[in-house]
């Protein structure tokens, strides 16, 4: 199995003068549920080198196993500082994708035609498409073989509206995940703030807050046959 794991090149919230990147949960929890199936790891960002780490997932309350797992992890830090440019990956060298979140995703990965191209790629190839909380956003501009949006009809979640109002960003974000997934004709459904909620729709992905990060990559593995 040869995955390809996407992150973020941005680092600034909005005007706020805050930083943010990717959120280390959902970076790391997928991580070790491929590598403990045995997957091939490629990582990518628009960039290559360092992605941005949102520096609210790397408080002490934010800590999972998975966290303190990675910082333990020579090999997976190496990995994580020194990804692939993502302009340079193809579909065809990969059986499938996965999108970690943080907000920064909103910003650059949403408009990034190598992340576009790369999603639509894999959709016609019928390999599968992954991603949690916040990266459901890089959906918006894909589209399907028929030029319909990518999740026009299916079952989708993303981070839900009300969690972005429970952290104070709803006027700082370009726009809500809930929102445009539902106005891309997505049928969004969510379980409780916080709450691990995954929908899986054809070879389509998403998991809807930090909690869905490992659900997801496994029901992703789900989707692939073991090599």
């Amino acid at each position: 199995m040869r995955i390809l794991m996407v992150l973020t090149s941005h680092d600034q919230l909005g005007d706020t003068g805050e930083k943010t990147g990717f959120w280390l949960e959902e970076f790391a929890a997928p991580y070790y549920v491929f590598e403990d199936a045995g997957a091939s790891i490629t990582l990518a960002s628009p960039k290559g080198g360092q992605p941005p780490l949102d520096p609210k997932s790397d408080v002490p309350d934010a800590q999972t196993e998975a966290t303190e797992r990675f910082r333990a992890d020579p090999a997976a830090q190496s990995a994580l500082a020194n990804t692939h440019k993502l302009a340079e990956q193809s579909a065809s060298d990969f059986d499938a994708v996965f999108y970690p979140g943080g907000h920064g995703p909103l910003w650059d990965l949403v408009e990034d035609a190598a992340s576009i191209a790369l999603i639509e790629a894999m959709a016609a190839a019928g390999k599968p498409v992954a991603a949690v909380c916040h990266a459901p956003a890089v959906l918006r501009h894909a589209k399907d073989g028929a030029g319909k949006p990518l999740v026009s009809g299916k079952r989708v979640t993303g981070f839900a509206n009300s969690e972005e109002e429970a952290v104070q960003l709803t006027a700082i974000v370009p726009f809500l995940v809930e929102e445009m997934l539902r106005q891309n004709g997505g049928d969004y459904r969510r379980a409780d703030d916080w709450q691990p909620h995954v929908e899986t729709d054809g070879l389509l992905v998403t998991g809807q807050n930090p909690a869905s990060s490992a659900p997801a990559a496994e029901a992703m593995l789900a989707l692939l046959p073991r090599r």
